[in-house]
């Protein structure tokens, strides 16, 4: 006759219930549609940023342009077989410096042995590196905060949901991947090879339009 196996014994441990959970029990039981107040009286977090600026043309942009790259466009980058600079100025018809954050680049130590192509370009001398003073290694929230600060970068990403994030930011354009090459989002083809000129030759012939009628019609 076979021997019964003996398992571990563990302590039973007594789960002791408060007042203050017996009363608060007994208010969701007695009153489920009461509102919490707590959960209204926290604030919304929006941005307040002016619908106008949306519309308004943003003259921190221009030749060289800063690509503020993240770590999955070098990833990207490194499948499609582009080479990030040369692929940047075929996209805008001018010189462009890829940018990298402190933030970014741990992030890319981080992730070891997998993404050790994509350190090696990170850490090339053309990048310029850029300096984070806070808290925290979470690349994400660092771009958004550097370009909401500072409009003269482009975002160069493929994440779905930074790209959310950049959309509610005016002015700030953001570059993607699309059939083996670089694409460009909300950047006016007027500041493309910089162009920025148009903008100064529009307002004259505005201005002499404006002349012409008034002489005409008044």
């Amino acid at each position: 006759m076979g021997k019964a196996k003996k398992g571990p014994k563990f302590a039973v441990m007594k789960k002791v219930v408060t007042r203050k959970a017996i009363k608060n029990y007994k208010e969701e039981v007695l009153n489920p549609k009461k509102k919490d107040l707590s959960k209204e009286k926290l604030p919304r977090n929006v941005p307040n940023v002016s619908s106008a600026l949306f519309f308004k043309y943003n003259t921190a942009l221009g030749p060289p342009y800063h690509v503020l790259v993240d770590t999955n466009f070098i990833n990207f980058s490194i499948q499609n077989k582009l080479d990030l600079e040369k692929g940047m100025m075929d996209c805008l018809y001018a010189k462009c410096t890829p940018c990298i954050t402190d933030c970014v680049m741990a992030e890319l130590e981080k992730l070891g042995q997998k993404y050790r192509v994509a350190l090696r370009i990170a850490k090339d001398p053309r990048f310029e590196r850029l300096l984070c003073t806070h808290k925290g290694t979470y690349a994400d929230d660092c771009i958004v905060d550097r370009v909401t600060q500072h409009k003269c970068f482009i975002v160069a990403t493929c994440d779905r949901d930074l790209k959310r994030r950049i959309r509610k930011i005016p002015g700030v354009p953001i570059m993607y991947i699309t059939q083996h090459k670089y694409s460009i989002e909300r950047l006016p083809e007027a500041t493309i090879g910089g162009g920025a000129l148009f903008f100064i030759l529009l307002e004259e012939v505005e201005k002499t339009w404006k002349k012409t009628w008034k002489s005409i019609y008044m």
